[in-house]
């Protein structure tokens, strides 16, 4: 079975870049330095036209936490109403209740809104206080797969937590390792948690230079001499995952 490789592209351009390279998914957000946010309508439209792999747009309507107040949620639904018709192929998203606990309700409406669209539940599911209740409540729900880095600051940290979940879904949810994943340690990844999927960012830094002339003054992006530097894909690590996961094929 070949194991599939899904990367983040932020940009319509990194969707075909992604494609080429040897990605097989794509999760379309804007804002990764905050954590992934909704893509601009733009955006999505673009994106679609730019690749034929399955693209899972992320419903998140700002930074900071993932309890939203009754005016977020209304905009998470008309987003992925949008998206649907917009032709993606799925949705990551996460509810969570103040307590951090999986929002049951807001869940459910999402997923009845979405249809037989993927709906993946992204790395909200690393703060929750009991990772087997809340994975049980997802397979419940009907929920297709969750991205999650086992808990910890990468998936490689969190392996341990992920093979125990890679056992209880027993083939119930998909399990998604994400967080720092690279080709230097994929495989050993892979081998030790037993999945057949992994998600990465696979970027690399690019400077706009524009910004140059007052290096005291800040724009979101990352403080550089020369400018400010902002993320894109890079083809080079893409290509480099791929082959050490075609590198387990039997």
């Amino acid at each position: 079975m070949k194991l599939l490789l899904e990367v983040i592209a932020t940009a319509a351009h990194e969707c075909t870049v992604i494609e080429r390279a040897g990605g097989d998914r794509i999760e379309l957000c804007s804002a990764l330095a905050l954590g992934g946010l909704t893509p601009s309508t733009a955006l999505v439209q673009r994106a679609r036209a730019a690749t034929h792999l399955p693209l899972l747009m992320m419903l998140r309507p700002r930074e900071g936490g993932f309890a939203y107040n009754a005016a977020e949620f209304a905009q998470m639904a008309l987003d992925l109403k949008f998206g649907r018709a917009a032709g993606v192929n799925g949705f990551v998203f996460g509810c969570l209740t103040p307590e951090g606990t999986v929002d049951v309700e807001r869940t459910a409406h999402l997923l009845k809104l979405a249809g037989d669209t993927q709906m993946v539940f992204h790395r909200a599911f690393d703060v929750v206080p009991n990772p087997a209740v809340a994975l049980e409540t997802l397979i419940s729900l009907g929920v297709t797969r969750v991205l999650t880095s086992g808990q910890r600051a990468s998936a490689w940290q969190g392996a341990p937590l992920i093979r125990q979940l890679v056992r209880q879904a027993a083939g119930r949810i998909e399990i998604l390792p994400g967080a720092g994943v690279r080709a230097e340690h994929v495989a050993e990844l892979v081998r030790a948690t037993g999945v057949t999927q992994v998600h990465a960012s696979a970027s690399t830094a690019r400077l706009d230079s524009s910004t140059h002339l007052q290096p005291t003054l800040h724009f979101g992006g990352s403080s550089h001499a020369q400018g400010e530097q902002y993320r894109t894909v890079d083809p080079a690590q893409i290509a480099a995952l791929r082959a050490a996961l075609d590198s387990l094929a039997p």
